[in-house]
């Protein structure tokens, strides 16, 4: 079991705030651990009750349609959903109630097996913490990769409770997530960087890269704080561990952790020598970003124990995700490309950066903060059109006027074949959104799918 204490819920009334993904799974784990669980969401009854897959009205008591109140009433303790703010009105009133609220991730991490190693930032989490399980895989371990990512912790706490037996559990973790700890730690702990998004939810910048740095608070002596050197939120923010700090640059060495030496990426006094990792030139995926995810998956990789020869086999060998930079075919010379899970500026910016001009972009969705900073100048450079859906359209097309041609679309299919009929050999259509995907799409998962059906249509 995990260092952390468990926590004893048996008999216990716990209301469970949002019955998504991970509410789904914290359901599951409280009743393994004897709770009396009680549910919430804003979709119907239903809806709820087909979501938990069986589970009788008698097991769980339910409520549809935003009826938090009456599932919060004689709550002992309550775990949200991370889609969930803190900062409505029934989730305060119960705080200062003096009701214990804490999160999916702080409830599954008290009852896992395997130290855990978890990476936040705005952009690449997902990205990182695949590789990372790919290099620890092929070194032999048997890790749990997931989180905010895919499977939620609480399926492997759940595991964990069946006696499966974790060597490492390798965690993606949101701000969101961080919002509602208590004792979480991981043994190595990454933030990759930290740009402007989820601003309809935090008041600030400093709010929301403070978010992200809670992921260090509860660190001790004997754990790793691996950081971005390059990153101007994290060096001008105070990084607050007691773990050791490595970092990662692809400007400058750093004294420990990883730097680039022209094309050779450095290994530098982790095990007391400096090593040479990978030829930069190697890599599959492409980007200054995917340089910056690869250091971090190495870093994190030889902190946990990986031999060097399995990280350079790992870093050759890995292709990236779906929906990130994902090319999905070539058509009369033409490249499309699908980065649905860019869901912010910065993800949109470094996406345009990492591709040869002309560039056709399809951007737009729900906004999250109705800020685009280098947005324009980034089109600039590498676009020669872009077209517009979703409700962000009308904003876009003011911070895009007069930099290339604008037009909109009223659906992602019609923009892909707006997109074929005017492109020429030599250019590439990238789907980065820039946006959330709720406004047209279940998420950036099925946005990226009805891109890649659209493209494929195409004759």
């Amino acid at each position: 079991m995990n260092e952390q204490t468990s926590l004893e819920v048996a008999g216990k009334r716990v209301a469970v705030i949002g019955l998504g993904r991970s509410g789904q799974a914290a359901v599951r784990l409280l009743q393994r651990l004897g709770a009396r669980v009680t549910v919430a969401d804003q979709k119907p009854s239903s809806e709820l009750a087909a979501a938990l897959g069986g589970l009788s009205a008698g097991e769980v008591e339910i409520h549809g349609a935003g009826a938090y109140e009456p599932a919060l009433r004689g709550a002992e303790v309550v775990v949200v959903s991370p889609g969930v703010p803190m900062a409505i009105a029934p989730l305060q009133r119960a705080r200062q109630a003096g009701v214990r609220i804490i999160g999916e991730l702080e409830l599954a991490s008290r009852h896992l097996t395997g130290r855990v190693l978890a990476v936040t930032g705005t952009n690449g989490k997902s990205t990182t913490v695949t590789w990372i399980g790919e290099l620890l895989r092929g070194a032999g371990f048997d890790p749990f990769v997931g989180g905010n990512l895919g499977t939620p912790l609480a399926e492997a706490a759940l595991a964990s409770l069946e006696g499966k037996a974790w060597d490492l559990v390798v965690a993606e973790v949101s701000s969101f997530q961080l919002e509602t700890i208590e004792t979480f730690h991981p043994w190595i702990g990454a933030v990759l960087n930290v740009t402007p998004d989820h601003l309809d939810r935090y008041p600030s910048m400093e709010a929301y890269a403070a978010a992200k740095l809670r992921l260090f608070e509860n660190q001790g002596d004997e754990d790793y704080a691996v950081l971005n050197a390059d990153d101007p939120w994290l060096s001008r923010l105070a990084v607050r561990s007691r773990g050791a700090r490595i970092e990662f640059s692809r400007t400058r060495p750093v004294e420990r952790g990883l730097y680039l030496d022209g094309n050779m990426m450095i290994l530098s006094n982790l095990a007391g020598r400096r090593e040479e990792v990978c030829q930069v030139d190697a890599l599959q995926v492409k980007g200054a970003h995917n340089i910056e995810n690869a250091m971090a998956a190495a870093a994190v990789a030889a902190l946990a124990g990986c031999p060097m020869d399995a990280i350079s086999r790992g870093m050759r060998a890995f292709r990236g995700l779906e929906h990130v930079m994902e090319v999905v075919r070539v058509l009369r010379g033409v490249a499309y490309i699908n980065d649905s899970k860019g869901t912010n500026v910065d993800a949109t910016i470094k996406a345009l950066e990492s591709l040869p001009a002309p560039v056709i972009l399809i951007a737009g969705g729900r906004e999250k903060g109705g800020e685009y900073p280098g947005l324009a100048e980034a089109v600039r450079r590498k676009a020669k059109r872009i077209i517009l859906l979703g409700e962000a359209r009308a904003r876009l097309r003011e911070v895009l006027a007069g930099i290339c041609p604008v037009t909109e679309a009223a659906s992602l299919r019609d923009a892909v074949r707006d997109a074929a009929n005017t492109a020429a050999a030599g250019d590439t259509v990238l789907l980065s959104p820039a946006c959330a995907s709720f406004d047209m799409f279940a998420d950036y998962k099925d946005r990226g799918r009805q891109f890649k059906e659209a493209v494929h249509e195409l004759g």
